[in-house]
């Protein structure tokens, strides 16, 4: 299973070296939250921390934009070093036209949904997507307990992708630990993001490497 440590939990004032227990870890992929406090309460960073990270580091950039009309800021997150930028569906106004201009760039989209949106939403899109990550927790803030409906969601798109032959990955975000993480591995989850259950680890890299061997 690909994990990818979430950055938001991480200790932004020695972030290079967090990113150094990042790099020698085993994890595939680092995942960046990006939130405008519009689309979600908090604030994060912008794509200016995504550029000054991406020459340290030869991790799979992982970009969640929590942000308003995210089809206005797509390319910039590219320019800045993302290899796949996920918006979410309930913030974008014409989600065909986005896709479209993406995938005629060959670059890496992905979508994602928040806990109270139906999964059956995405139908339309899916053939066309790379990365769907399902929040189970509320977006906009670490730390939160793990929802188990999330599971269903998870299960729902598994079988649609086994079922239709796409080529999206399905990722979790949200309360995910060694415990959480088995439960929606069960119903053929592909990445999980975990922020606090790894950063505040006394040992990053053994419990990065366990967590991706579930």
């Amino acid at each position: 299973m690909i994990v990818s440590p979430s950055i938001l939990a991480a200790d932004f004032n020695n972030l290079d070296k967090e990113m150094e227990k990042v790099n020698k870890s085993s994890c595939e992929w680092v995942h960046l939250d990006v939130m405008d406090g519009k689309f979600v309460p908090n604030t994060t960073f912008d794509d200016k921390l995504i550029k000054e990270l991406r020459p340290i580091s030869n991790k799979v950039f992982d970009v969640h934009l929590m942000i308003e009309e995210p089809e206005k800021y797509l390319d910039k997150y590219y320019e800045a070093g993302a290899d796949y930028v996920t918006f979410h569906y309930e913030a974008c106004s014409d989600i065909s036209k986005v896709l479209k201009k993406v995938k005629a760039e060959n670059k890496k989209i992905g979508i994602s949904i928040k806990p109270g949106t139906d999964v059956q939403v995405l139908d339309e899109y899916l053939a066309d997507l790379d990365l769907i990550l399902v929040m189970s927790v509320e977006p906009g803030k670490g730390g939160q307990k793990f929802m188990p409906s999330s599971i269903d969601k998870i299960d729902y798109l598994i079988k649609q992708k086994e079922k239709n032959g796409y080529h999206y990955l399905v990722e979790v975000d949200g309360g995910i630990n060694n415990e959480t993480a088995k439960l929606v591995k069960e119903v053929g989850c592909e990445a999980v993001v975990a922020g606090t259950y790894l950063f505040k680890n006394e040992d990053f890299v053994k419990a990065t490497k366990e967590l991706g061997e579930l």
